[in-house]
């Protein structure tokens, strides 16, 4: 069953790197790959650790960009 555990996480890692470069949710795939191997390795635990860590910072730049894109919006509509 390890073994089976491993392969598959292995699986999901390719196919998601591959689809980076193809269509797909390779992200997320590589997450998933990631998420499995974690159990096994402590370095699929760091990878999936950082991952983790860079999506939020991601997002949260992506927040405060469409906030201040709002923020910029209202106050021109009330100026006008």
């Amino acid at each position: 069953m390890r073994i089976l555990k491993i392969a598959s996480g292995f699986v999901l890692l390719g196919a998601g790197i591959a689809m980076l470069a193809l269509p797909g949710p390779g992200w997320l795939t590589i997450a998933a790959g990631l998420a499995i191997l974690a159990g096994e390795f402590v370095w699929a635990r760091q990878l999936l650790d950082t991952l983790k860590d860079t999506a939020a910072k991601v997002r949260g730049k992506a927040s405060g960009r469409s906030t201040h894109g709002a923020k910029t919006e209202e106050h021109r509509s009330s100026h006008h």
